[in-house]
């Protein structure tokens, strides 16, 4: 396996400046992020990896596949219908058409939360009363007239529908989709996955060159059956991103990623099983940390390396 760097971990570098960075400090791949590559153009960014002789070891991210229902519509926002839904389908296909431009050996798949619920945003619509003791209760008790869903079963199955209208066409383009499960805490606002059996689970039902998982030390470092997931993975990871896990967490928990050695996560057993498992791909480190962010880019890169050899593949 070698080090690779995920472009969000040096957020203020472009495409063009990625590309160098990693040439500079003797890197063998990049990450890259799907807003960084249009504003530097699709085509000027294959051709900077590939002049620069850089494999893509992805590209971020697709998913965000659980809808809303349009308003009065009465449909529950599934594959077969919705505006919002077609918005989304549409939105991936042309990830996947990026992702098979540049040669990416993945398209990361952050699958979306519960329907109507946005990152970082307060709950849409009014909050409920509050009822006092002799007050009826309120018409809408359980809130079900908001325009947000709180049916994670039903937001499951529609990342489930929309994977059967994406992987047969990722596979015509000769993209690998990698379904990334995120940590419990993302499971309202960003992807209903939260484990790694239930992204090895359902990508099971697709060839494996259509389908496959993320193992995202961030996300999956504390599950207790993550050895044994990893291993039915198998050939099926297609994507192994490191970072770790500070405690405590900051107020925004997004930013909760560190450089590897400064959190709680063991990271070579999780190294050593995701190889038992036969995957010999790149190792992106995917940092978000405003500390990490603020700081030059070119030592970032430089602490990265030393850490991955002290730290993670120790």
């Amino acid at each position: 396996m070698s080090l690779s760097l995920n472009q969000r971990t040096t957020k203020r570098w472009s495409v063009a400046e990625a590309v160098e960075g990693c040439v500079r400090h003797g890197l063998e791949a990049v990450g890259l992020w799907r807003e960084e590559v249009a504003e530097q153009g699709l085509a000027e960014s294959v051709k900077l990896v590939r002049d620069a002789g850089l494999r893509v070891s992805s590209l971020c991210r697709g998913g965000f596949l659980t809808t809303p229902a349009d308003p009065g519509s009465g449909t529950s926002g599934q594959a077969s219908g919705g505006t919002a839904r077609r918005v989304a389908l549409d939105d991936n296909r042309r990830a996947i058409d990026e992702a098979a431009e540049l040669g990416a050996a993945c398209l990361v798949m952050v699958v979306g939360g519960l329907p109507g619920v946005r990152p970082g945003e307060p709950l849409p619509g009014e909050p409920l009363p509050v009822v006092r003791p002799g007050e009826p209760l309120p018409a809408d008790p359980d809130g079900a007239g908001r325009p947000f869903s709180r049916d994670l079963a039903g937001a499951r199955e529609q990342v489930a529908e929309a994977l059967e209208v994406l992987a047969p066409y990722a596979g015509e383009r000769g993209v690998k989709l990698a379904l990334e499960p995120l940590h419990p805490m993302y499971c309202a606002d960003r992807a209903v996955l939260s484990t790694l059996a239930q992204a090895v689970d359902l990508c099971l039902t697709y060839p494996e060159e259509q389908v496959g998982v993320v193992v995202d030390t961030f996300h999956v470092w504390w599950d207790p059956r993550l050895f044994e997931e990893i291993a039915r993975a198998g050939s099926r990871i297609a994507s192994y991103q490191v970072c770790d896990y500070l405690q405590p967490l900051p107020a925004d928990v997004l930013l909760g990623r560190g450089m590897m050695g400064d959190g709680v996560i063991d990271f070579p057993p999780i190294t050593r099983a995701v190889a038992a498992a036969g995957y010999t791909g790149d190792v992106e480190v995917e940092i978000f940390n405003a500390d990490v962010w603020a700081a030059d880019p070119d030592e970032i890169v430089a602490t990265m390396k030393h850490r991955y050899a002290q730290v993670v593949s120790a």
